[in-house]
């Protein structure tokens, strides 16, 4: 991939907005300019012979020379005396800029010590941009040299840290913490010795100290927080160095943040500091509320909605984090997306507000920290934008770091292709565009409206009225078109709907990237006619950092567009229009447009796996019959390589639950079940699932696979269970954390659930002893992303049943299975009512990747009796 960055020269040099070439993979999205134009020599600068070795200063001289004299970029390694030993040639530029190309993957191994560009005009005072890249490579130990052509002598702007040896972790002093009667062990309430975990947390001490992969599967109970937190915040304490701590579910951050990281951190000698990152949309934007209270009309739509506002107002004096979890209402989400931050509309440094703006403080905390709790959502946003070109030794999403820990691994695919993904919207367009040009009535608002002011004598701005409504009415009607392709689910372009998406879809999405690049395209031009002029230049900068910003955006749309025009020619994305709803009542329909990729294991391999030192992934499901192969195939995980070419070693181990669970649970399949495609089957399941909560009082989590099935088991047993004093509850009655604490706090209850709630959900003692699964867990075959990887399997000679559909599933069923036992006391019954179990040979691989149970394979009527309680 290649990427185009416009960055404006430095000062000193007139005329046009440079155009980069940057290398997607090395990229640390920056640029030098000029050394500048400066009065004197260059205070500061020394001999060459005092920084490099003489064959080291000859290389890079003769660098320069065949550049032409240009200004040319290099990365180097320093020897023992401080000076630099070896130099490679990063890239080459003009007489006034180059690209500044670095990353972690040099022939070295690792970050380069140093950064090395040369000024030809001899003056070697930094610029600006040498003093901003210069000061973001330190961020990361990493020095900035300027040098002249000759290499005689050298501007220092920042001396490099010297490398030093990693301290390796004390695997016997670690874990005689959790030992009996050892720090974590005398702190915990309800201590027990689990070899196991002491086991695990062997593993991980080898990973850190090996600057190894690791896979983990360890079981429900083993302890698998204490056993990487002790040798993480160990690490990190030690070394001085970051270590992000990802997991896929709010509960566990919240956990680890809140109570283990505290307890592990009062058995340490030092306080590592910890801080818990959120995605900026959980966040309020101080700049957007104040833009929509300047407003002379608040423009909302309904009473509730002014209200929340109010309150919002009110909340933001008194708010000393400014996120929305700690707001005293849920407020709706239409409004809420007006004032929380937002990537497409942040101005980041150049914001008024910035001194008080809450991402930035959280950013600030960040930085300081060397312990990041984040959810996969925001590593994997950091990590998609560091492969696109941002880099990995500065701040992205995240600051820089080289240690990992994915917790609830099993969800690293699912969590990670949504970043790796494209989309495009008439929603989201429209956004952009009200940025650029809007007109209510007369007035005209808009970044365009304001850069038309600054314009020279005798340039038109544009009529960005009729080029606005073009784009809206071109994207109006590519909506409605794709609207009739989706019909109430989902339209997946693949070659044999071709006549259909060349006549119906195609040309309206030809049209609108054709108006967007037009619109685009006169703006840039705009902008550049700016740029030319130094004065207007220098007094609208901020102005013209936000549009190219908007602009760089719009690009980004057409891009997507594009992938939908030449959707033959990418045979390894999925692409695919999907219907949404808007959260505004009277918002209606729109469709989504998306490309997303068939195999995301290149992209892990690469942002993740090879750009960190140590990626430890741990979850009580990442093997199938005892083996890791399937998830490392589909994560990439084995493809790693070092930077010697050679693989990159994966530790892994499987650590089994020490809950007995022969003893404490009985899994079932009624051997009367029907066959789960037939008639008969969800009446099966409506008076089975009744049956057996009945059975059991209630204390019951009844799992589907559908809405449809969901609701009408619902409707049957309900009322008749509410009339045994059973209160039962229904996924969507009321939000996800609410309905969990009501099925916690009443024992005797039934949750009636499906799809998030087969994992995640955590209800030790009475108030959960049957789970109840009506259905196996295979994913829809309709899924786009599912549908198109189905396809690439069979393309490469496999079986996309046994290849991708079973594995996936047994997954999920372990999931499923895993709620019921969360402590060593806890006991209960499984009950499957998918007689496939039984019946089809694959059934077996289901039963096998479960503990050793007791079992109960007779009819739903001696299933009841052995359920009851």
């Amino acid at each position: 991939m290649r990427l185009s960055w416009l960055y404006p020269h430095a000062q000193g040099r007139a005329g046009k907005i440079g155009v980069i070439h940057l290398s997607a993979r090395q990229s640390s999205g920056l640029t030098y300019g000029i050394g500048g134009i400066v009065k004197g020599a260059a205070d500061g600068s020394v001999g060459a012979e005092k920084r490099f070795t003489c064959e080291c200063a000859r290389d890079l001289r003769e660098a320069v020379s065949g550049a032409g004299g240009n200004e040319v970029f290099a990365t180097g390694r320093l020897d023992g005396e401080g000076r630099v030993c070896t130099v490679k040639v990063m890239a080459r530029g003009n007489d006034g800029a180059v690209p500044a190309i670095y990353g972690p993957d040099g022939d070295e191994g690792g970050m380069p010590d140093v950064l090395i560009h040369n000024h030809p005009g001899g003056f070697l005072s930094p610029s600006d941009n040498d003093l901003l890249i210069a000061a973001r490579a330190a961020e990361d130990g990493i020095g900035s040299y300027i040098v002249d052509n000759d290499v005689s002598a050298v501007y220092v702007i920042a001396e490099p840290v010297r490398g030093k040896n990693t301290v390796r972790l004390q695997a016997a002093s670690i874990i005689a913490q959790l030992e009996e009667g050892g720090a974590i062990a005398k702190r915990l309430p309800a201590y027990e010795n689990r070899a196991p975990q002491l086991d695990l947390m062997r593993l991980i001490v080898r990973a850190f100290n090996e600057d190894s992969l690791a896979l983990a599967e360890a079981g429900t109970g083993v302890g698998k927080s204490f056993a990487y937190l002790m040798p993480a915040l160990s690490f990190a304490s030690l070394n001085n160095e970051r270590v992000v701590i990802s997991t896929a579910t709010i509960t566990l951050q919240q956990q680890l943040f809140e109570k283990d990281i505290p307890l592990v951190n009062s058995a340490l000698p030092k306080r590592v500091k910890a801080v818990l990152v959120k995605g900026r949309g959980n966040y309020l934007c101080r700049r957007r509320l104040n833009d929509m209270l300047n407003q002379s009309q608040l423009d909302l739509d309904f009473a509730t909605e002014e209200a929340e506002f109010r309150a919002i107002v009110e909340w933001t004096s008194a708010t000393g984090t400014g996120s929305r979890s700690d707001l005293p209402f849920a407020p709706q989400e239409s409004l809420w997306s007006r004032v929380c931050s937002d990537a497409d509309n942040c101005m980041g440094l150049r914001c008024y507000a910035r001194e008080d703006c809450f991402v930035m403080r959280l950013r600030r905390e960040a930085a300081d920290a060397r312990i990041l709790v984040v959810n996969h959502h925001l590593l994997f946003a950091d990590l998609a934008a560091r492969r696109d070109g941002a880099g990995y030794g500065s701040t992205v999403v995240l600051p820089p770091y080289r240690r990992v820990i994915i917790d609830e691994a099993h969800k690293t695919e699912n969590s990670a292709t949504s970043f790796f993904t494209g989309q495009f919207s008439s929603p989201g367009l429209f956004r952009r565009l009200a940025r650029l040009f809007r007109q209510r009535g007369a007035r005209k608002s808009g970044l365009l409206v304001r850069l038309a002011a600054i314009l020279p004598s005798g340039e038109d701005g544009g009529d960005w009225q009729a080029e606005t409504e073009k784009i809206y009415e071109a994207a109006e009607e590519l909506n409605r078109q794709a609207l009739d392709l989706c019909g109430e689910g989902v339209f997946r372009l693949v070659p044999a709907r071709d006549r259909l998406i060349t006549e119906r879809l195609l040309p309206y999405i030809e049209k609108t990237r054709r108006l967007l690049l037009r619109f685009t395209g006169k703006a840039s031009a705009l902008v550049e006619t700016v740029e030319e002029n130094q004065a207007e230049r220098t007094a609208s900068e901020d102005l013209l950092w936000e549009l190219r910003s908007a602009l760089r955006r719009l690009q980004k749309l057409c891009g997507v567009c594009s992938v939908f025009i030449e959707y033959r020619d990418h045979p390894l994305e999925a692409v695919w229009v999907e219907r949404r709803h808007s959260v505004r009542a009277d918002g209606g329909d729109w469709a989504l447009f998306n490309t997303a990729p068939v195999s995301i294991a290149e992209h892990l391999k690469e942002a993740l796996f090879e750009a960190n030192r140590t990626v430890i992934c741990v979850s009580a499901t990442l093997t199938l019959s005892g083996s890791f192969n399937y998830w490392m195939s589909r994560t990439g995980i084995d493809m790693a390589k070092t930077v010697e070419g050679a693989a990159k070693p994966v530790l892994n181990g499987i650590f089994p639950s020490p809950f007995p669970y022969e003893r404490a649970v009985l899994t079932a399949v009624p051997s009367d079940a029907p066959d789960p495609n037939g008639r008969d089957f969800q009446n099966f399941v409506d008076e089975a699932v009744f049956r057996l909560a009945e059975a059991s009082g209630g204390s019951a989590l009844a799992l589907f696979t559908s809405f449809e099935s969901l609701n009408a088991a619902y409707r049957n047993a309900a009322p008749r269970l509410e009339a045994l004093g059973i209160r039962c509850l229904k996924q969507g009655a009321d939000d996800r954390s609410r309905l969990l604490r009501a099925f916690i706090e009443d024992e005797s209850s039934v949750l009636f659930a499906a799809e998030s709630f087969w994992e995640g959900v955590d209800a030790p003692g009475g108030t959960l002893r049957l789970v109840v699964m009506c259905r196996l867990p295979f994913k829809s075959p309709n899924d786009p992303i599912f549908e198109a990887r189905s396809e690439n399997i069979e393309r490469l000679g496999g079986s996309p049943f046994m290849d991708l559909s079973v594995p996936e599933a047994i997954m999920k069923f372990r999931q499923g299975f895993g709620r019921l036992i969360r402590r060593t006391d806890d006991s209960g019954a499984v009950v499957i009512l998918d007689s496939r179990l039984l019946r089809k040979r694959y059934g077996s691989l289901f039963l096998q990747s479960l503990p050793k149970t007791r079992y109960c394979f007779e009819c739903l009527d001696t299933v009841v009796r052995r359920v009851a309680f």
